[in-house]
């Protein structure tokens, strides 16, 4: 990932209501959410939650599809997991003990468990 890149994902990220948005979706999962049930969730109105919604879309953070009269949001893992290597791409400068509590954090909550 390119820095530009990077930043344009902390930018759109460095906003409590979109920051909320994206870790509702984040455990959504695949199946998403409609942008209706993101709104009652977040305590947004629907104008100001689509803005959010597209700055998230541009960043890459999120995809959205269409489903009848319906459009549903979901996190996009692919964004970031980018966006998560660039974080920690030289974190640990050979010594791997510094990323541990990462690789923990990352192991406790995918554990279906």
């Amino acid at each position: 990932m390119l820095l530009p890149d990077a930043v344009e994902r902390l930018s759109a990220l460095a906003h409590g209501h979109r920051l909320a948005v994206f870790r509702l979706l984040v455990c959504a999962g695949a199946e998403g959410m409609p942008a209706g049930e993101i709104a009652r969730e977040i305590g947004l109105r629907p104008n100001t939650l689509s803005s959010h919604l597209t700055i998230l879309s541009h960043a890459g953070l999120i995809n959205s599809r269409r489903e009848s009269r319906s459009i549903i949001y979901s996190a996009s893992y692919d964004g970031m997991s980018d966006l998560l290597g660039f974080l920690v791409e030289d974190c640990c400068a050979g010594r791997p003990e510094i990323c541990a509590p990462l690789a923990d954090v990352a192991q406790s909550c995918c554990d279906p468990q």
